[in-house]
């Protein structure tokens, strides 16, 4: 039995609605939350939680029955000695918080995305667990989706022939906070790094409920894979129509959308595929399960530092490109383009 306990004791860290409410979003909607995923996996305990606001505690304790919270994680850390952690504070905390675990000994971290706000901290968390042998899993949570597998091995299989490109586009700008999530999608449908970036960030920006010290803009441009495709991102303030990705090749696309994708060959029916949320574990509880699967067998979780890393790199890849009046840049980033610090809630 492995011992896990979570940092961060709000909306997708422990499902705490009042925290929902704050932004706008209901943990119904969510593909699962940490203290779910981590209470649905027979092999763990979740056995305390960590969060600077009293509310939060009391009701992860109301919700869970969980009655070890800390208002310092780090004491926590020191006190449970847990095995798993999920790291599900505001994103500039990831990188501090990620380290203490790693150097407190825990054997596994579950990183909220994105995997930090700087590259050079995000390089720091990789190292150190590195270093320290611990498993460092990100919460691009697509890279578990059944759905988005079933797409991934459609592609492998050549269902659309050659791929040549690939159009995103999602509501709400924040390259960021919702971007991670589709630019780490490209690359894992693909299997393919970014080579470069020609970006121009949305000069308007929506107020971050999470406040002002927050700013995570939408923007325009192009991503350029080393397997030669293009991706053309359309992720403004303004942008009209729900959140879309369309993988375009020579025999067919795939088009996922909301909770159903399609396989469209230039020749023949297409077919659909759905969801079926209501028949599967969460994505955050199949997270948790390869974690463990990792811990007990060995290996690399489907979504690692590394993957976050380059998810990371392509976000700060617009704001370098967006100072240099959309130029192109290659990646990887060096030198200060490294130390770029995009404010992500």
């Amino acid at each position: 039995m492995l011992k896990a306990a979570i940092v961060g004791l709000g909306f997708v860290g422990a499902g705490d609605q009042v925290s929902g409410d704050a932004i706008g979003q209901k943990v119904a909607h969510l593909d699962g939350t940490h203290a779910q995923g981590i209470l649905a996996d027979e092999r763990v305990r979740l056995v305390a939680g960590a969060s600077r606001d009293l509310g939060r505690r009391e009701r992860f304790t109301q919700r869970t029955g969980v009655s070890s919270t800390y208002a310092d994680w780090r004491e926590m850390l020191a006190r449970e000695r847990p095995d798993i952690v999920a790291v599900s504070t505001n994103s500039p905390y990831h990188a501090e918080v990620t380290i203490g675990c790693a150097e407190a000994g825990v054997r596994a971290i579950l990183c909220e995305k994105p995997v930090a706000t700087r590259l050079a901290d995000a390089d720091r968390m990789v190292e150190v667990c590195r270093s320290r042998r611990t498993l460092l899993a990100i919460n691009h949570n697509r890279r578990w989706h059944p759905m988005w597998r079933e797409v991934k091995e459609a592609i492998r299989a050549g269902e659309l022939g050659g791929l040549g490109s690939i159009v995103a586009r999602w509501p709400t700008g924040r390259l960021g906070n919702v971007g991670t999530h589709m630019l780490d999608a490209m690359r894992y449908l693909m299997d393919s790094d970014a080579a470069a970036v020609s970006g121009t960030l949305d000069p308007e920006v929506a107020p971050d409920c999470r406040g002002t010290e927050y700013r995570d803009p939408g923007g325009w441009g192009i991503v350029r894979f080393r397997n030669g495709v293009r991706a053309f991102v359309d992720a403004g303030q303004s942008c009209k129509g729900p959140n879309e990705l369309r993988v375009i090749g020579d025999a067919g696309q795939a088009i996922l959308w909301g909770e159903s994708a399609s396989i469209e060959p230039r020749t023949g029916p297409a077919r659909r595929i759905l969801d079926r949320r209501d028949q599967r574990p969460s994505s955050v509880a199949l997270a948790i399960r390869d974690i463990v699967d990792c811990l007990v067998k060995g290996g690399a979780p489907r979504s690692t530092g590394q993957d976050g890393v380059a998810a990371l790199e392509m976000i700060v890849g617009f704001h370098a490109s967006d100072k240099r009046r959309g130029a192109w840049v290659e990646l990887p980033l060096r030198g200060a383009d490294r130390e770029i610090e995009v404010r992500i809630g």
